[in-house]
């Protein structure tokens, strides 16, 4: 019987309006996703006034999202790889939703505090399964690309986030952030109409009829004969276990990404929750503050969509760890005096290496892991990473609170970007090891 290989079909087809199709509508989810985020930054300072908050209390209660998208990390990451990425993503999408809807009736910190957790169950779970579908679908010559555009969503989510908070928060109170996310909802119909499920899931579940008719709409030329078997040429393992992460050659891989995870996402929300109070502590209006996140939203879209670009030109781990680097040196510049065009610049140019860069992470992570275990991969290397998410507004908060200088706080915001150079480059070099080891394998089975 004459076999079919599923990565083939897709490595080697022509980007086509499919493809366009699914990167608008993982980018549509992940624009809420990031509205989602990036709301506890953009109405901190308002809370703070209102239920008469200290830093280190308002910092602990930005990390209730993040602990809750710690667990949906690593639940519907692993639980995608079982009952199909669509199911997946609808699951998380309505969660997430839902919750922020709910969180703007809350009339005390406990009660915000249970909604945004539930939220960010949601929020957790779906960003491993929309990158693993999109970098399943992608053609491999622009996997870097689509994956980095389609993940700018997120970004463009907290520029509406903070482009809305200018304009609702002194008029209408923060309450109506949230409500807003009822908007996400009217949209589920076209999610569950037009968003495919992963091919890779249909062929191992045996539902090769839908998977010939979703591989025919990636190459519409490709020969699928009826009699043909599809097959995936994938070695990860077939088990969806956490321990395949770790088995042929990815252990020092593997433990690498988690550490820039770590790192990474502690920056982005450091950034996020606390980039507005600061500014505002600094002297600046609340509108000027909130235009600052503005700005850092803006850099992460431009980031992610140049470091895609580079990543797939290039090698996207050196990529990775050029930008690490730059971010240092621009967020270490943020607390020093300088004319507003050129801290909107250093501004722009840190959202660009620090949300740009995580964005590029997951891109790194998902094709570094095996079809099979790609959204268990994605969603361990997200769930240790949202650690870094819970440390972040607890560390701004506790900085604060102890009156440190702007460019002190700045500078501690920056370090753990050192730390994530070095662990990518770790991962760059275990990647060249990892397919050393693999050249042989592949040598004796052709």
């Amino acid at each position: 019987m004459r076999k079919i290989d599923v990565h083939g079909i897709i490595d080697d087809a022509r980007f086509n309006g499919f493809h366009w199709l699914i990167m608008g509508l993982c980018a549509l989810l992940l624009i809420f996703d990031g509205y989602d985020l990036f709301i506890y930054g953009v109405v901190l300072p308002v809370i703070m006034e209102e239920w008469g908050l200290t830093p280190l209390e308002a910092g602990a209660l930005g990390s209730y999202a993040l602990f809750g998208m710690m667990f949906g990390a690593l639940v519907f990451g692993t639980l995608a790889d079982r009952i199909g990425r669509k199911k997946g993503i609808t699951i998380c999408f309505l969660l997430f939703s839902c919750a922020t809807v709910l969180n703007g009736f809350a009339s005390t910190p406990t009660e915000f505090a249970i909604f945004r957790f539930l939220a960010g169950l949601g929020c957790g779970g779906l960003m491993p399964n929309v990158v693993a579908l999109m970098n399943e679908y992608a053609p491999k010559k622009l996997r870097s690309t689509l994956v980095a555009v389609m993940f700018s969503g997120y970004s463009l989510g907290g520029m509406f986030s903070a482009g809305l908070g200018i304009f609702l928060l002194p008029r209408f109170g923060w309450e109506v952030m949230f409500f807003a996310a009822v908007v996400p909802l009217l949209l589920l119909p076209v999610i569950l109409l037009y968003l495919p499920e992963s091919v890779g899931f249909l062929v191992r579940q045996g539902r090769s009829e839908e998977a010939r008719v979703l591989l025919k709409r990636v190459q519409p030329e490709a020969e699928l004969p009826a009699d043909a078997e599809l097959q995936m040429l994938d070695t990860s393992g077939q088990k969806n276990s956490v321990l395949d992460l770790f088995r042929g050659g990815r252990l020092l891989g593997t433990l690498s990404i988690w550490v820039a995870f770590f790192c990474c996402l502690l920056m982005v929300y450091a950034l996020g929750s606390w980039l507005p109070k600061l500014m505002a502590n600094a002297g600046y209006s609340l509108g000027s503050s909130l235009s600052f996140l503005l700005a850092l939203n803006f850099g992460g879209m431009f980031g992610a969509i140049l470091g895609g670009w580079l990543g797939d030109r290039f090698h996207l781990g050196k990529v990775v760890v050029a930008f690490f680097v730059v971010s240092v040196i621009s967020i270490s510049l943020l607390g020093i005096k300088t004319p507003m065009p050129v801290l909107y610049t250093l501004i722009t140019i840190a959202g660009a290496t620090v949300i740009g860069t995580q964005i590029l992470l997951y891109a790194a992570a998902a094709q570094f892991y095996g079809l099979s275990i790609r959204s268990t991969g994605l969603g361990w290397a997200s769930g240790i990473g949202r650690n870094g998410a819970i440390v972040g507004p607890l560390l701004g908060g506790a900085l604060l609170g102890i009156n440190l200088p702007l460019q002190l706080n700045f500078i501690a915001f920056a370090i753990p970007g050192v730390i994530a150079a070095l662990a990518m480059t770790l991962f760059v070099l275990s990647g060249k090891q990892q397919g050393a080891a693999a050249a042989p394998l592949m040598a004796a089975k052709v």
